[in-house]
This record gives structure tokens, C-alpha cells and sequence, in this order.
């Protein structure tokens, strides 16, 4: 009989070739050429893949503590895989942050781009985009026509994600064939072949979504509460009582509003909030002009944040000290962590896609999202997992969980703030000031997803229900970012239910994890050994971390 480490490495294999963008993403060898079969026989295979490796753990014996965690949070991960499958999630998903659409087109953005190899993996791989996209433009006509459909804004959003990527004379595939170097006279040719087909298919399925899927798209913008239901599960890998989440995020605003109000004093005896935000943004000091120079500046900081953390708070793996902060080829605006390879060939890399006239950046609101992405957050925690062949399976070290991971990180903006590296008032207030706007978003998701009233006693549109247009004026109250961050904030609560919330709520079940383990240890707690046990167990829905850190 198969052990739980052996269900777990074949399983990575066999979901490494259903789905080659997840094996890129791995950094898992020999898929980089592939896309995944994106019509309905291809969801039927993944999802039976699900099903059988969930029979398999089953079956399998769990000896001991190590083996019976794992078990548990690949069970909670498949299960969940498969529930949302048989509901039609997963045939039915349209958003302008996380689909197949987008899916197809970023995982490009992860492949090596020097040399005559690279460039012969790319032109196949652009040469597979029109089968991909012609198959997924069938399953979401097939799930539209059962009734399954995502909003008309989703859709009207996604169609001019694919006009941009296809821009005449611009295109994205014709910019990448382009960027390639080292690449032999005899393989430009194929190369410009398949960037015009890649490009093609792109406006194709554009064209597709506003003339097909746009008459059979949903009115409401707000999914639902099954649906809700179920997202926010497998965001968070937690069921949380919603209702109960919607009033806590209300009384989390006002405590951070408060907080903010303290602090923009120190900016300046008597500052309002909107006052101290100026000053720091007119502060020659903080600014940073030049694309590049904001690269080496995140590069900078995280650098030695790395090298003052480890040994100290944190024990940080040798391969984990390398780092990359990039700019990414893209302007659709965001930033995002891309986990190490397998191998550590490929680095740990924090990517920001900056909007097109950019130039300058404020670096007193960016000191907090360097934590958040680099160390201690996103790349401490996985390259963590990554390094810890001896207890973990192979799963486990590839495994995310949003909750996980995302409310990992942001527990590691106001660790940080603990620990004393956000002493200036600027950071500090940079750091509120992201919090503030992932509460907000607890409640918009929430109420927009669930068409709950404003509660009343909050002092801003009390007893109305929620909708889109509301939304961005509530965003636009609660935070200090520019119009396009919100804008991109606000279409990530709209399109991808459930996953903004897993944000503050993830944070929320991370401090409750650390009080629990306080308690039960008493005066002998150590911060240091709580990190240490809690990311030894690799990633996995937060109520199967909950059970395993209550045992160990």
C-alpha cells in the first residue's frame, strides 16, 4: 500500500501534466511547452484526478503525527477541489484576476527568455494558446447555457484584457518574441508564426466574450450565498460564520481609523489622515523616481531584511536568502510573489506590474508590501516549506492556501511592527493604511457577494444595500491609493468572491493560532519556536492548521 508521501509526489506529477501552467509555476520540468486541456474532458480529468488521490489518502495508513497532517490538509485541498468542480466552479470561473484567461497569458511571464532552447519552449507554448483558448471559450458557453455564467461586468472586463494583449502592432506575444535573446535566424521565423497565432486567438476569444457569453452573463454583480459559500472556503481552507466576519470587519475600520489618527499626529502635531498622506508623498526622502531605481530600492531593503531577521526572529534556509524584486514586462498594474523553482534555479521573485506614466513612487507605502511579499512573508513562508525536504512531501512544499499564505503575510506586515521596523510614523502609517483597505474589502466582498445592508451606527450609508457603485466610493474612502490600485482592488472583490476577505480574516485566524499557542504554554511561549512550528508544517487550509498546531 502507497504511503501518504508517495499518494502526494505522484499526485504532483500526474496534476504537473494535466495542467502544465502549474508545473511552470512549480518550476516542475518537462511541461513548459504544453497548455492544459481546457475543454470539458480536461476539467473531467483533473477533477477525477482529485477524486481517486482522495480515495487513495483514504485508503493509505497515517502512522504517525507527520503523516496524519498531511493527510488532512491534501483532504481538505481535494475535497474541497472536487465539491466546487460538481457545483460548476470551476467550468464557470471568468474573472479579470485569476481565470484561464489570464492564466494562460501569465504563466509566459515565468519562462526563461535567453537562449535558442527558451525561445523553441515559448513558440510551442504560444503556438498551443488557440486550442486552449478555443476549448475554453466552449466550456464557458456550455456552462453559460446551463445556467452557470459569470457577471456582465467580469465579462466586458475580460474582453478588453484580451483587445489589450492583442493590440494591432502591440501585442504582448509579438512584445515577448521580441524581448527573446540568442535566438538563431531559423527560429525567428517559427516564433513570429506563432506570436501572430497566440495573438490572434487572443482577440478571437475577446471577440468571443462580448459577442457570445455577454447576452447569457449574469445582470448582479454579487455571486450569491452558496456560491460565496464554498469560495470563501477554499480561500481561506476554513468555514467561518460570514455574517459574524461582515461585523468584525466593520469594528476592525474603526480601530485602524483610530489608529491612523494617532499616528498621523506624529507625521504632524494636528495632521489629519488625508493631511499626513501629502506631506509624506511631497517628502523628497521617501520618493524614489526611475522605474529601475524603485527595482534596486525593494532589492535593497529586502536584502537586508533577510540578513537582520535570520538568526534572530527567524532561522531562513540558505537557498531562501535569494531574492529577486523585478519589474514586470506587463502594465496591468499589482504586484505578486512567484515561489522559487523546485530546483531554487529559478529565484524567489517579487514582481511589480507598474500602469503606463509611472515614474515615481512613494516608498513610505511600499516598506510594508516589501514585508508582505519578501521576508517575513510570502517568500520566508514558502521557501520555508521549499527547503524542508526531510518533513514535508512534495505536496506540501508546493502546496498555497490564499488564507494561508496571504494572511501569513500580512500577520508579517504587523510582525514587523512588533519587532520595531516600522518606527517611523511614514511606514507605520503605510502599513495601516494597506490594512485599512483589506478590511474594507472584508465588507464589500462580503456585502456586495451576499446583498447585505450597511450596518447602522457606522456613519456611511446606513441601511442601504450593497452594489458595485457604492463599492468604489466606500474603497475610495478607505484607503490612500491611487485610482488604478482601486480600481484593480475593486475588480478583484467583483470577480474572484471570497479572496480579498482571506486577506485580514486569514491574519485574523493566524493571531487567534499564536494566543491559542500562548495559552497553552504559558510563560514558556516563544515567539521564535511559534513561527518556527507553525511554517514547519508547510501550507494548508487554516482549520487543518488549527488542529495540527493544538497537537504539536
Amino acid at each position: 500500500m502507497p504511503s501518504i508521501d508517495d499518494i502526494a509526489a505522484e499526485y504532483v506529477e500526474r496534476a504537473a501534466a494535466l495542467d502544465p501552467c502549474y508545473a511552470t509555476n512549480a518550476g516542475i520540468a518537462g511541461h513548459d511547452h504544453e497548455l492544459a486541456d481546457l475543454g470539458a474532458e480536461g476539467f473531467a480529468g483533473r477533477a477525477g484526478l482529485d477524486r481517486s488521490t482522495l480515495a487513495a489518502l483514504d485508503a493509505a495508513e497515517a502512522p504517525g503525527p507527520r503523516e496524519q497532517v498531511a493527510r488532512a490538509a491534501m483532504r481538505e485541498r481535494l475535497a474541497l477541489a472536487v465539491e466546487r468542480y460538481d457545483a460548476g466552479d470551476t467550468t464557470s470561473e471568468l474573472s479579470t484576476i485569476a481565470s484561464w484567461v489570464q492564466r494562460v497569458r501569465e504563466v509566459f511571464d515565468l519562462m526563461p527568455t535567453q537562449g535558442e532552447e527558451a525561445a523553441a519552449t515559448i513558440a510551442r507554448r504560444m503556438a498551443a494558446v488557440p486550442r486552449a483558448y478555443r476549448q475554453l471559450s466552449a466550456t464557458l458557453l456550455e456552462a453559460a447555457r446551463d445556467g452557470r455564467c459569470a457577471a456582465r461586468r467580469q465579462v466586458q472586463e475580460a474582453a478588453g484584457q484580451c483587445a489589450a494583449w492583442a493590440r494591432p502592432g502591440d501585442s504582448f506575444y509579438s512584445g515577448l518574441a521580441g524581448r527573446l535573446t540568442a535566438v538563431p535566424d531559423s527560429l525567428r521565423g517559427e516564433l513570429a508564426v506563432a506570436a501572430r497565432a497566440a495573438t490572434a486567438a487572443t482577440a478571437e476569444l475577446g471577440a468571443f466574450l462580448g459577442r457570445e457569453l455577454m447576452p447569457l452573463a449574469r445582470q448582479k454583480d454579487a455571486c450569491g450565498p452558496e456560491v460565496y459559500d464554498r469560495a470563501s472556503r477554499y480561500f481561506l481552507g476554513a468555514a467561518v460564520d460570514l455574517r459574524e466576519a461582515y461585523a468584525w470587519s466593520w469594528e476592525e475600520l474603526a480601530r485602524l481609523r483610530a489608529e491612523m489618527a494617532r499616528v498621523s499626529n506624529l507625521v504632524r502635531p494636528g495632521a489629519t489622515v488625508q493631511e499626513a498622506v501629502a506631506i509624506l508623498d511631497e517628502d523628497p526622502a521617501r520618493r524614489v523616481e526611475g522605474r529601475e531605481n524603485f527595482r534596486a530600492w525593494m532589492q535593497e531593503l529586502t536584502e537586508r531584511t533577510v540578513a537582520e531577521l535570520h538568526g534572530t526572529h527567524f532561522d531562513i534556509p540558505q537557498p531562501a536568502h535569494r531574492i529577486e524584486a523585478a519589474i514586470a514586462p506587463t502594465n496591468d498594474g499589482g504586484i505578486s510573489y512567484t515561489e522559487p523553482s523546485e530546483d531554487w534555479s529559478r529565484p524567489g521573485r517579487m514582481c511589480w506590474s507598474v500602469p503606463d506614466g509611472v515614474e515615481a513612487f512613494s516608498t513610505w507605502k511600499e516598506v510594508t508590501v516589501v514585508y508582505h511579499e519578501g521576508v517575513p512573508g510570502h517568500h520566508l513562508q514558502i521557501s520555508h516549506a521549499m527547503a524542508d525536504r526531510q518533513n514535508l512531501n512534495r505536496w506540501q512544499r508546493m502546496s498555497f492556501v490564499s488564507g494561508h499564505g496571504e494572511g501569513w503575510a500580512l500577520y508579517a506586515e504587523r510582525l514587523m511592527g512588533e519587532l520595531g521596523y516600522l518606527d517611523d510614523p511614514g511606514a507605520y502609517l503605510g502599513m495601516l493604511d494597506s490594512q485599512q483597505l483589506l478590511a474594507a474589502q472584508v465588507a464589500l466582498d462580503i456585502g456586495v457577494h451576499l446583498e447585505l445592508e450597511v450596518p447602522r451606527g457606522t456613519g456611511w450609508r446606513e441601511g442601504e444595500r450593497w452594489n458595485a457603485e457604492i463599492a468604489w466610493e466606500f474603497l475610495r474612502a478607505h484607503s490612500s491609493w491611487d485610482e488604478r490600485q482601486l480600481r484593480s482592488g475593486l475588480r478583484r472583490c467583483l470577480g474572484l468572491p471570497g479572496q480579498a476577505p482571506s486577506y485580514k480574516l486569514g491574519e485574523r485566524i493566524w493571531l487567534q493560532a499564536r494566543q491559542d499557542a500562548r495559552a497553552r504554554t504559558g510563560g514558556a511561549f516563544s515567539l521564535k519556536d511559534f513561527h518556527a512550528k507553525a511554517l514547519s508544517l508547510g501550507a494548508m487550509g487554516l482549520d487543518p492548521l488549527r488542529e495540527a498546531l493544538a497537537r504539536i
